[in-house]
Formats: C-alpha cells, sequence, structure tokens
C-alpha cells in the first residue's frame, strides 16, 4: 500500500497528498497574497500618520518655545545656543514630514502598482492566477481521484465480506455446541462459512488489484501535482522578492542616520551650541546695560526756544499734553541675540535704599506660559483714570481710551513715563500726563 499513515506524524490526515483536495491552502494563497499587499499599505499609512504628527508636534514645540526665549532675559552667544535647539526640532520636523511622503507616495503607491499587476480579478469573484491554480489542480488529480475512489470502494467491500465470514463461522461454531440445531441446519451453516470464504477471497482480489492500478497512476499524478504547484511557488517567490525589496525601501525611508541631512543638523548644532563664548556674552551685556554703557553725564545747557515748540510725535485730542520722550526704549543692539524681554523693561532713575529688586520667579505652569512676561510687581498701587485716547506706540507701551481705569505701579520717571497695568493685566508704559488720580 503506497500511503500508510503514520501514528507520530500528526499532519499526515491533512497531508497534500492524501486526500482529494488537499491542494487547497496552496490555491489560498492567492488570496491571502493580495489581502497582505492591503495589510501593509494599512501598515505604512498609519506609520505615515504617526511621523507627520510627530512633525506637527515638533514644529508647534518649536514655535512656541522659540517665542518664549526671545522673550526670555537670555541673551547673546548662549541665546543662539538655545535657539539652535528650535532650530533642530523645525529640520527634523521636515526630515519626519518628508519621510512621510515616501511611504505615501513611493511606498505605498509601489505596493499598490504591483498587486494590480500580480492578482487580476474575475467579474464573477476571485482572482484569475487562483482559478488557473485550482483548475490544474483538479485537472492534474482527477485521474487519480477516480482509482482512489474505486479502490476504497473494493476495500469497503473487502472489509464487509471479512465481517460476513467472521458472523458466518461464529454462527457455525455455536451450532455445533447447541442440541436444538439438527444436523442440516448445521451443513448449511458450514456451506454459509465456505460462501463468505469465496466471497472473501474475490473482495481480496479486487481490492488489491485496484490497489495496483491506482499505485500504478500515483507517479504520474505527482508529477503533475508538483508541476501545478511549482507553478503556485513561482508566483509566491515573486511576491515575496516584491516584499523584501519594498521593506528594504521602507527602512531606508525610515532610516534618518542614513540621511546625510540629518547628521548635518546636529553638526550645526553642535557648531552653534559649542560658539558660545560666555567673556563676549557678559561684555556685551555690560556695555548695553551694565557700567560700558556710554553715559551723557549732566551739562548745562543753554535755553532753547526751538525745544519747547517742538510739534508732537501724533495729533492729540484739544488740550491734551503732549507725549513725553520715547526715550525709555533701551538703545539698539544685536536683537539677533539680545533677548526682547529688554524690550519690556523700564529702569526708573530714582531709587531708595528700600526699593529692593524683583526676583525671576521660576515658571510654574508647566512650560503652558511664557514666565518672563509675569515678572513685574503685581502688588498695591494707585487706581488712575486716563484722561485722553492713548494708542501705545512701541510694544512696550499701553493703549487705553478716555475715562479708563487703570493701576500706576510705578511712578514717574525724569522723561514723563509711568508704569502701569490695565484690568485685563497688561502691563506696560504710558504718558503720566495722560491720566489723574481716581
Amino acid at each position: 500500500v503506497l500511503f500508510v499513515l503514520d501514528p507520530k506524524n500528526k499532519c499526515q490526515k491533512d497531508a497534500f497528498w492524501h486526500q482529494v483536495g488537499n491542494y487547497k491552502r496552496a490555491v489560498k494563497r492567492f488570496d491571502d497574497g493580495h489581502r497582505l499587499c492591503n495589510d501593509l499599505m494599512g501598515c505604512l499609512q498609519e506609520r505615515a500618520k504617526i511621523e507627520k504628527a510627530y512633525g506637527d508636534q515638533l514644529t508647534g514645540w518649536s514655535k512656541r518655545w522659540r517665542q518664549l526665549i526671545e522673550k526670555g532675559p537670555q541673551y547673546g552667544s548662549v541665546e543662539r545656543a538655545w535657539l539652535a535647539v528650535m532650530t533642530e526640532a523645525e529640520k527634523v520636523s521636515e526630515l519626519h514630514q518628508d519621510v512621510k511622503n515616501n511611504l505615501t507616495n513611493e511606498d505605498v503607491e509601489k505596493v499598490k502598482n504591483w498587486q494590480k499587476e500580480a492578482y487580476h480579478k474575475q467579474m464573477i469573484g476571485g482572482f484569475k492566477e487562483a482559478k488557473e491554480a485550482e483548475e490544474g489542480f483538479k485537472k492534474a488529480q482527477k485521474p487519480w481521484a477516480k482509482k482512489l475512489k474505486e479502490m476504497e470502494a473494493a476495500r469497503k467491500t473487502y472489509h464487509m465480506a471479512c465481517k460476513e465470514e467472521k458472523l458466518a463461522a461464529a454462527r457455525e461454531a455455536n451450532g455445533k455446541t447447541e442440541a436444538s440445531v439438527t444436523p442440516d441446519q448445521q451443513k448449511k451453516l458450514h456451506e454459509k462459512v465456505d460462501k463468505c470464504k469465496q466471497d472473501v477471497q474475490k473482495a481480496k482480489e479486487k481490492y488489491e488489484k485496484s490497489l495496483e492500478e491506482l499505485n500504478k497512476c500515483t507517479p504520474q499524478y505527482m508529477e503533475c501535482m508538483e508541476q501545478v504547484f511549482d507553478q503556485c511557488q513561482q508566483h509566491e517567490v515573486k511576491r515575496l522578492t516584491f516584499l523584501k525589496e519594498a521593506l528594504l525601501d521602507i527602512k531606508r525611508h525610515l532610516n534618518l542616520t542614513e540621511n546625510q541631512s540629518y547628521a548635518t543638523i546636529y553638526r550645526e548644532l553642535e557648531r552653534t551650541i559649542l560658539g558660545a563664548n560666555t567673556q563676549e556674552d557678559l561684555k556685551w551685556f555690560s556695555n548695553n546695560h551694565g557700567p560700558g554703557m556710554h553715559m551723557n553725564w549732566p551739562a548745562f545747557e543753554e535755553y532753547n526756544p526751538d525745544q519747547a515748540s517742538a510739534p508732537p510725535k501724533k495729533k492729540k485730542p484739544d488740550g491734551a499734553p503732549p507725549t513725553p520722550s520715547t526715550d525709555h526704549v533701551a538703545p539698539p543692539g544685536d536683537r539677533s541675540s539680545v533677548s526682547s524681554y529688554d524690550k519690556n523693561q523700564a529702569y526708573s532713575t530714582e531709587w531708595s535704599d528700600d526699593e529692593q529688586p524683583t526676583a525671576f520667579s521660576g515658571n510654574e505652569n508647566g512650560g503652558n506660559g511664557n514666565s518672563f512676561e509675569d515678572d513685574s510687581s503685581t502688588g498695591k498701587g494707585v487706581r488712575v483714570r486716563a484722561l485722553y485716547d492713548y494708542d501705545g506706540q512701541e510694544q512696550d507701551e499701553l493703549t487705553f481710551k478716555a475715562g479708563d481705569e487703570l493701576t500706576k505701579t510705578e511712578d514717574e520717571d525724569e522723561q514723563g513715563w509711568c508704569r502701569g497695568r490695565m484690568d485685563n493685566g497688561r502691563e506696560g508704559l504710558y504718558p503720566a500726563n495722560y491720566v489723574e488720580p481716581i
């Protein structure tokens, strides 16, 4: 017998050769291959969304913190080094956006096009490749399946004959021991046993002959089946080879360490950080906000009638006092390296031993706001009411309408400016002669 079941081999029952139609799994690979292409495209599309979201988060983070740093008190080359971290985030964000574009525009499209060329849908349903494979397997298996069916029928007949023989032999043996069985009846039982033996022999011969015929056609059956299976394998080779190449392309798009632009970003970041010069920053601060500043020491000035009649910088309502000098703005410096925090500071020209500098507080809101914007005094002040409309000309000046009320937090300086706080929390400078105490 060609096919002998091995109890140790659990897969023998479902083996490719054992039963008719066990080639279904090989045919199903065509459906599986098409579905796996869809799965790969879905996988890449999800990864593209992640790359885009990460890039957008980097951009938002960089934009917010760049504003905070520029408005903060850090200055000089260290400020440039800190801002370089934001520049790194912006450039890395662009690279991750490129990864997203490569995944969707190149990799997904490549898989989609290959899938379209490799699998051809039929009008009725299924794929042309799967149908051709199934028809090939059926054609190769049909002659052998016919012989297998005849052999199984012959085997069943033989086994039934053997069963009848055993029953007849048992009845004959019982008849010999029972006194009620007549000799004539015993003779008939014996004849039945002989007939069953003859039937068994005939069924056995037929069974052996059908099995021999089945074994004769088995080699050709195996050869034809293997030819069809090899065709399926060839198609699967193409799919697996393509999948490997596609995954290598995906890896190349994902691996930013192989991107020269990625390495350049961090070389530039390191160069900017290493370029921070402590002594130059201290010297700049001294020259702009310390003893190194140029000082116009008080000197005798002759009366100049032209100064008294100088026209105001902006049109004011009738009766409004002249706008004070705008010299409260800090001298211009290198804004590419100086924090714009300096623009919001007004330094009083009068002080006493009782005044203490306001300490900087850390950012206690988890980075959601600029802690440097809240450094001005929030203690008690003097409530005043605006006499005239005023539009702030600088970023650090308040804007209000006649009748608005605000709190004066610092007294008037020698140039006619006060610092105050609006009820909405905004702080800044305003002309002292534009308001009156309440």
